[in-house]
């Protein structure tokens, strides 16, 4: 057997809700991590005293005890479990895993004790159901009855507000009453915040961001206390998760942030986070209400009673002292502005995102804290409105995604080289939707000198100036074109060429303004042309007469196991069965998988061999001169069209030629001789064309007769 053993999926009951985590038994202790809150159990092995092996929901669980008192319930396990379970207690921890069997008459009469942190309901000393006391947020009392009412979990189904006992009367001893006595034994247990006593320390108005508001912080020896205007919040420290102590980017600032499960209520609203904001500049001298002996035996140095410093010095210590946790700050990470945060956007607000040693935290509407075990993948995203940002997106193994959008560019590869480094997997998604550009996925690199990101802008960039200079040549016309002054324009260009027209009849202005308008039409077209960038060349035709491309290993497979796979599934569209059988085949190991692919390369070297026969053989030369002999003749025909339209607008065109004044009747001649060169040009290419034609057309008429 070796050293440790390990369960994962193992559930803790907390608070009527089961949250799951993995169990670890070594030889020095047994350590429980949530996956939840990641809160972990450490139980020394020489302190365990009790183990028992129950039935219980989920299967068979785990009770645990320890020489303090404490009681950890663990469930989930198999019953093929129960043998190296026990087998591995007795070798390491000499204590033997019993089995306990719990009572399902459904009595409910029967006697209650009290053990520990418990409260056991047992019928003929077996036990019927337990009550964490824990869980008891008030006890009252009756005539003989007892009422215990429960914290609630927002996370749970079904909460259970209350339970009530019937406490017969005592005739044994008269002195003390038994429902009293029931109630004491209850609230010495209980999670009952009540405020006896003075305060440990006081802070007064400190400003708190999360509930908003200023605050007066009393400390109590197991709860916190704020006081605020409007409401009042009572923590106890055991829903203390974690501590951080960030400092502000602008480097005058301090935030303390506590993390709280379950979170304080306020109406509908829960806050996980308590955040404090203090100033650097601020100071404060602290006297605790205690004296030297009681604080020199109950923090054990950590704090004096007289304690002076920074404000946020004074809180931080005196919370870690008595919530007995570690305070987190952010590690190694600098930002480009040397920060050891990064300004960004989560759910349009404004905040600051930490990476830490082991995790992310983000500051401060809302809060989130993300650790890296818990995260499956992150991605670095084009942003959608500037590419001076960037998003830098997480999803969680629970299936949430959180994206920190509006990030600098210049913090990209500080971030990305902290992602690598702490070994996370990169998943990049490419653009977002609406956004060009080709889609590049690059996956976790050692290279830290290659930068994907970095790149792909660099490239986009050139392109977008490339297009930008293009629209800036071609829209210079258009910026200056302006159709309410186009016509004052031509008119001026046209008056003073007027001159030196000897015509002087008015009868003849109207039919040269229209004459006019016609010229300028044509000439801002010439102007206006656009160079059109040349056509891609369309894609080739398949040969039809060709052999037939290979089919690809897992076509192979999927054409073999269609129908069972149909048959497995019923009444399932074509769509589901090809994912079913997409997933089908991914399961396959390399072994199966290898017998298809062996068919798929055979396959491949037949299509080789077989093109290789049919292009030797003349295949495909007979079926393109074909269709080049088609697009020629298709190309004549259309010539012909042009030419015939040509000549009827030279004749519709020639009707007026009378009313023309003599500067018209010049340029027009001038353009008709250039249009007859035009012309004479053409048809002169044309017959060449069909000389060339008439050359190439026995030679593939012989070819399709042989």
């Amino acid at each position: 057997m070796g050293d440790t053993l390990e369960f994962n999926e193992i559930y803790q009951e907390v608070k009527g809700s089961w949250n799951d985590g993995r169990l670890r038994f070594s030889k020095q202790n047994v350590v429980y991590k949530s996956s939840k809150t990641g809160k972990v159990d450490n139980i020394p092995a020489g302190e365990l005293n009790l183990a028992q092996w129950r039935r219980v929901c989920l299967g068979h669980g785990i009770k645990l005890g320890t020489s303090t008192g404490h009681i950890y319930k663990y469930d989930g396990f198999r019953d093929t479990d129960f043998e190296k379970i026990s087998e591995f207690f007795k070798a390491n921890y000499k204590v033997e895993l019993t089995e306990k069997d719990m009572c399902v008459k459904g009595w409910n009469w029967g006697t209650a004790k009290f053990s520990g942190p418990l409260l056991s309901f047992d019928i003929n000393d077996s036990t019927a159901f337990e009550v964490p006391l824990s869980n008891v947020s008030q006890c009252a009392t009756g005539k003989n009855e007892v009422t215990l009412e429960f914290h609630q979990n927002d996370d749970a189904e079904v909460s259970l507000m209350e339970v009530r006992f019937y406490v017969p009367p005592s005739q044994a001893d008269e002195r003390q009453d038994p429902v009293e006595a029931f109630a004491q034994n209850v609230l010495s247990k209980a999670d009952v915040i009540q405020a006896t006593g003075d305060a440990v320390c006081i802070f007064k108005e400190l400003q708190c961001l999360t509930p908003r508001g200023r605050y007066d912080i009393r400390i109590y020896p197991t709860f916190l206390h704020l006081h605020g205007k409007t409401f009042d919040y009572k923590i106890p420290y055991t829903t203390v998760l974690r501590l951080f102590l960030l400092p502000h980017k602008d480097q005058r600032q301090m935030f303390f942030v506590i993390s709280l499960d379950p979170p304080i209520k306020q109406g509908q609203t829960r806050y996980h986070f308590l955040i404090l904001l203090f100033s650097k500049e601020e100071d404060i001298n602290l006297t605790l209400n205690m004296s030297e002996e009681d604080v020199e035996r109950r923090f054990e140095g950590k704090l004096s009673k007289n304690m002076s410093g920074s404000l946020y010095e004074m809180v931080s210590r005196v919370m870690k002292a008595l919530v007995n946790r570690k305070i987190t700050v952010p590690g190694n990470f600098q930002g480009h502005s040397g920060a050891q945060c990064i300004t960004c956007s989560f759910k349009a607000s404004s905040g600051l995102l930490y990476p830490l040693e082991r995790g992310f935290i983000y500051v401060h509407k809302p809060p989130v804290h993300l650790r890296f075990e818990e995260i499956s993948c992150v991605n670095f995203a084009r942003g959608t409105t500037t590419t001076r940002s960037f998003d830098f997106e997480i999803e969680t193994k629970q299936g949430n995604q959180y994206t920190f959008s509006s990030i600098e560019r210049e913090e990209y590869g500080k971030l990305f080289d902290f992602v690598n480094a702490k070994k996370l997997n990169i998943k990049n998604r490419g653009f977002k939707e609406g956004m060009k550009g080709k889609i590049d996925e690059y996956s976790d690199s050692d290279d830290d000198q290659h930068d994907a990101y970095l790149e792909r802008m660099k490239a986009e960039g050139k392109i977008r100036e490339e297009g930008n200079d293009s629209d800036e040549s071609d829209g210079g016309s258009d910026e200056s074109f302006n159709p309410g002054e186009e016509d004052d324009d031509i008119a001026e260009e046209y008056d003073s060429n007027a001159s030196a027209s000897d015509s002087s009849e008015e009868g003849d202005e109207s039919e040269d303004e229209s004459a006019k308008k016609k010229k300028v039409k044509k000439v801002k077209v010439v102007k206006e042309r656009k160079v059109r960038k040349p056509r891609k060349e369309k894609k080739k035709q398949k040969d039809s007469g060709g052999p037939k491309r290979p089919l690809s290993a897992y076509m192979l497979w999927l054409n073999s196991n269609r129908e069972r796979i149909k048959s497995e599934n019923p009444n399932v569209s074509m769509t589901d069965i090809s994912r079913r059988a997409g997933e089908m085949w991914r399961q396959l190991s390399k072994e199966e998988k290898e017998e298809w692919e062996t068919k798929a390369r055979e396959a491949k070297r037949q299509y080789d061999k077989a093109k290789k026969d049919y292009t030797e053989s003349g295949g495909g030369s007979a079926s393109s001169s074909k269709k080049e002999s088609k697009k020629s003749g298709a190309k004549k025909d259309e010539r012909k069209r042009k030419s015939a339209g040509g000549d009827k607008d030279r004749e519709r065109a020639g009707g007026n030629d009378s009313f023309k004044s003599r500067e018209f009747i010049e340029t027009s001649e001038e353009s008709s001789s250039e249009s007859d060169r035009k012309s004479k040009s053409k048809r002169k290419k044309e017959s060449d064309e069909e000389e060339e034609e008439a050359v190439s057309t026995p030679a593939s008429s012989e070819e399709e007769s042989d």
